[in-house]
């Protein structure tokens, strides 16, 4: 294995924490589910710092990082709506959110081409306020902390970021689109 690899192993590290993660949360061990959840959050800046770094990065990555990330938050998002600790709507706005963008981009291949992924600065933010909703809604049961409110302000925060990240790449990907279909 090369150095170059690294990367795309920590990717396949993170979608195999998926079912622990899971499992974790199903059987109610909260602070195991958290802290793996924080070792996946983790390795998510890990691997894109490594690939930036030292210009390790592959077309494998580019589609493996974000498989990683959204099998990841869905599941997760799914669990927690399952055992009652998140609302049905914001996981159905989360996920509404990734199967657009999906089926956006296999859309995109098919009439255009390839798709190179290009996350936009509040998809990353919209990622990273998932991340915090799920720590905030896992530690509450875990830890007895954050006050509602903040778990409150987390799920708006995911709200708000996931509307508008979900707007953004449509509008993007479709000028993009648009623009290759015009040249």
């Amino acid at each position: 294995m090369r150095a170059s690899h690294i990367p795309n192993l920590i990717c396949v590290l993170r979608i195999l924490l998926v079912a622990p993660i899971v499992l974790n949360l199903l059987t109610g061990d909260f602070l195991v589910a958290l802290i793996l959840i924080i070792i996946a959050g983790f390795s998510d800046g890990l691997d894109g710092f490594l690939a930036k770094r030292f210009d390790w990065r592959t077309r494998l990555g580019g589609l493996l990082d974000p498989l990683a990330d959204k099998l990841l938050i869905m599941s997760v998002f799914i669990t927690l709506t399952y055992i009652g600790l998140t609302p049905v709507w914001l996981a159905a706005v989360v996920i509404l959110r990734d199967v657009v963008i999906v089926s956006g981009a296999a859309a995109y291949s098919v009439i255009v081409g390839q798709v190179r992924p290009e996350p936009s600065h509040i998809s990353k933010l919209n990622t990273a306020c998932q991340l915090l909703y799920l720590f905030a809604v896992i530690a509450q049961p875990a830890f007895g902390w954050p006050l509602s409110i903040v778990v409150l302000i987390a799920g708006a925060g995911v709200l708000f970021t996931s509307v508008v990240s979900g707007i953004d790449y449509v509008i993007r990907w479709s000028a993009k689109a648009f623009a290759e279909q015009h040249d």
